[in-house]
């Protein structure tokens, strides 16, 4: 039995993806204090949603899908109800594996996971750590559970908070990236419209030229730019404004502040 604590977006994609590869209803179990969105994932989904007490009795997975901020109170709730045998899998960001077993009964199994909003549309990309009394078979487990809205890797912990920065925030970049581009050809006349669907097959068709050719970006970047050329240009007033250094300074910022939140 699976438990899905916290359905929000995260919550929530992760349950339809789960859905739509052959778990069946009755092996779900949903957590939801909003008794209205509680009733329409009874609708949508046909799972039972039950309080995370009950949920933590009746699962031995437990995928934790809170804000950071909330998740001590929660483990301190239902940490009772677990044994060596429940595994807890974690998407709060900055959240180390340590902290969480820090809540958790001794030998309690717990993997770190860092999963972002594509995977609303099957499209995630989700890096796993696993704490010090999860096994291969936990990791694998986890593996199989995130991997029905993405892509999954394995890293060590030490390297989590990097996901953090450059894939869990990282959609926000190309959304901002985006919205810029858009913007600036509504500034030279272009319709809306036709400016967002512009940028959006660019932004997707360069992503999966990204991931289809296994190229380095600096070579799809110099296959675009002709010496003297639009593109060149264009990337010589970004260098100018210093975009890569705000670009590293950004990721890094947000490595910051993931680390920060599993201090506090």
């Amino acid at each position: 039995m699976i438990a899905i604590i916290g359905a929000g977006k995260m919550g929530e994609a992760l349950l339809a993806g789960m859905l739509a590869k052959d778990h069946a209803q009755h092996e779900v179990l949903v957590t939801e204090p909003r008794e209205e969105h509680a009733d329409e994932l009874r609708a949508r989904y046909g799972i039972d949603v039950v309080p995370s007490e009950e949920a933590a009795k009746r699962a031995d997975t437990l995928l934790l899908a809170l804000k950071p901020h909330d998740m001590p109170a929660l483990l301190q709730q239902i940490g009772h109800h677990l044994s060596a045998g429940t595994l807890v899998i974690s998407v709060a960001a900055g959240l180390t594996t340590e902290a969480l077993e820090s809540h958790l009964p001794v030998s309690v199994p717990v993997v770190r996971a860092m999963p972002n909003t594509p995977a609303l549309v099957g499209e995630g990309m989700t890096a796993l750590a696993g704490g010090s009394h999860a096994g291969p078979e936990h990791l694998e487990r986890a593996e199989q559970l995130l991997g029905t809205v993405g892509e999954v890797i394995r890293l060590e912990e030490r390297h989590m908070d990097t996901v953090t920065a450059i894939s869990g925030s990282g959609p926000a970049y190309f959304y901002f990236i985006a919205e810029t581009m858009v913007e600036a050809g509504v500034a030279m006349g272009m319709p809306r419209d036709t400016a967002q669907r512009l940028v959006g097959h660019t932004v997707t068709g360069a992503a999966a030229m990204l991931e289809g050719t296994g190229e380095h970006p600096v070579v799809l970047r110099e296959n675009v730019t002709s010496p003297g050329g639009t593109t060149a240009a264009a990337l010589r007033e970004l260098e100018r404004h210093g975009v890569r250094t705000a670009f590293t300074d950004a990721i890094e910022a947000a490595r910051d502040r993931s680390r920060s939140l599993s201090q506090s």
